[in-house]
């Protein structure tokens, strides 16, 4: 039953792209913060910082013997919107989809492909060589080195989505923040034990995430959508509770 289950993964991770959705910004990446003058230089090599980096690179090679460990790295790698709000709104109290809470998907898909635009600009400048190609081994999706390798590894795209959710999550509902948060942060971890990021790719992230949070307080629309939000959350939570 693992097996099947971890291939399933895998063939949905292949042709996920085929069914992603696409959704309107709050605001164009333009009127985002400029990570590049925020960030520095990922390690250089070599460094102690980047002794790091390849040390916990080797940890994560230990954790795909865990076969479950492994199994959630691959379903997290799934680059699709959708698929990250299912496993993050396991632990957020209610169930999410865009026909049973209309209010917090719509906050939620817009507010992280706003936020997740971040990461462009820092990854075409450093164009940071992945791990997996560094060390010249297949990641656990050798399907995708190909295309991994000619698009820069600093920050960490999946990470920045992960936390941005988390954080869209925990505005909506404080009460289940923690569980989120712990989820969003397995899933950064998930980038190192793919082999596909370094640490300090994942750890640049979660602070981008954050910035590009800040901003999106600032944008009107994203207010208002925020609010009906939390009032549709309040209306579950009522109802819940009334049952």
């Amino acid at each position: 039953m693992k097996k099947l289950l971890f291939w399933s993964l895998l063939l949905l991770l292949q042709f996920s792209a085929l069914a992603q959705q696409t959704f309107e910004p709050y605001m164009p990446e333009d009127q985002m913060p400029d990570v590049v003058k925020v960030l520095p230089a990922p390690p250089a090599d070599p460094s102690p910082d980047f002794d790091y980096d390849i040390l916990r690179y080797m940890w994560g090679k230990q954790q795909r013997r865990d076969s479950l460990r492994l199994e959630m790295a691959v379903r997290d790698a799934i680059w699709d919107l959708d698929t990250t709000i299912v496993i993050l709104g396991e632990h957020f109290g209610h169930k999410i989809s865009k026909e049973e809470t209309p209010a917090i998907y719509n906050v939620l898909t817009r507010g992280v492909t706003t936020i997740e635009a971040i990461r462009i600009k820092p990854k075409a400048h450093h164009f940071r060589i992945r791990p997996f190609a560094y060390f010249q081994e297949p990641s656990i999706f050798p399907q995708d080195d190909e295309w991994l390798s000619h698009e820069g590894s600093y920050p960490s795209g999946h990470t920045i989505r992960a936390w941005a959710c988390a954080l869209l999550m925990s505005q909506i509902n404080p009460a289940t923040a923690e569980a989120v948060f712990a989820r969003a942060w397995e899933s950064g971890e998930s980038r190192v034990i793919s082999g596909c990021h370094w640490q300090s790719d994942v750890d640049a992230s979660r602070p981008v995430a954050g910035m590009g949070f800040a901003r999106l307080q600032t944008n009107p629309d994203f207010q208002r959508d925020m609010a009906r939000a939390q009032e549709e959350l309040r209306r579950l939570t009522k109802k819940k509770c009334s049952r």
